[in-house]
C-alpha cells in the first residue's frame, strides 16, 4: 500500500500536467522532465538510490511545480490565448500542486521535530558493506543517556584476527557524514570496536 501511494505521489505531477498543457513540444518536454524526477524519487523510495526520502520528496514538491509553471509561461507566449476551461483546469492544477507541497512540507516538519528528540537509531543501511570474507552475525538497536545506535557484531571466515578484521572494515578511526540536506541536519557515525571476545561495527548519529 504505501508503495503504491509513493508511486502515486511521484507521478501526481506529470498527470497534472497532462490536463493543462496545450503544445506538442513543450508538453512533452516538460512531461517528460515530470516523469524523470517521479523514476529518480521512486528509485529513492525504494532505496534503489540512496539519498535522505524525506528531504528527497520536499524537493520534488518543491521543483514539480515551478517546472510545471515555467512550462505553462512558455506556453502562453507562443499559443494563442487558451479556451476559457483550460483556466478552470489550471487553478484546479495549481490547488492539487498547493495542497501536495502543505502537506508534504507538514509531514516534513513533523520528522523534522521527531528526530530532534533523538529517539531513533540510524537505519541498516548505515552501516557500511562488508567485505569479502567478513559476515555478520547478529545486528541489533541501543539507547542510551548520549542517543541511540545501532550495533553488529562482525566475525570473518578467513581466520582474521579482530585487529585485523578492523583493518578490512576501514573502520580504524571513526567517520562521520551527513544524513541529510533539509530536514535532517544530524551525522550519522560509524566505525569498529573490539570489545575483547568479538569486534563490534556500529552507526550513531552525531550532533
Amino acid at each position: 500500500m504505501l508503495i503504491f501511494l509513493g508511486i502515486l505521489f511521484a507521478i501526481a505531477p506529470s498527470v497534472v500536467w497532462m490536463t493543462i498543457a496545450r503544445t506538442r513540444l513543450i508538453g512533452f518536454t516538460i512531461g517528460g522532465t515530470l516523469l524523470a524526477g517521479a523514476g529518480l524519487l521512486i528509485s529513492v523510495q525504494q532505496g534503489w538510490i540512496d539519498a535522505p526520502r524525506p528531504d528527497a520528496h520536499l524537493l520534488f514538491t518543491a521543483l514539480a511545480p515551478l517546472l510545471i509553471a515555467c512550462g505553462a509561461g512558455l506556453e502562453g507566449r507562443h499559443e494563442s490565448p487558451p479556451p476559457p476551461q483550460w483556466t478552470s483546469r489550471r487553478n484546479g492544477a495549481i490547488g492539487f500542486l498547493g495542497t501536495q507541497f502543505a502537506l508534504t512540507l507538514a509531514v516534513g516538519l513533523l520528522y523534522a521535530l521527531m528526530i530532534s528528540e533523538g529517539s531513533d537509531a540510524p537505519p541498516s543501511r548505515a552501516l557500511p558493506s562488508l567485505p569479502p570474507g567478513i559476515s555478520m552475525v547478529s545486528e541489533g538497536t541501543s539507547c542510551g543517556s548520549s542517543g541511540c545506535w545501532r550495533a553488529a557484531i562482525v566475525t570473518s571466515r578467513d581466520g582474521l584476527s579482530r585487529p585485523e578484521i578492523i583493518r578490512e572494515l576501514g573502520l580504524q578511526q571513526e567517520s562521520c557524514r551527513s544524513s541529510g540536506w533539509l530536514l535532517d541536519w544530524r551525522d550519522v557515525c560509524v566505525g569498529a570496536r573490539d570489545n575483547g571476545e568479538n569486534v563490534i561495527m556500529y552507526a550513531g548519529w552525531g550532533y
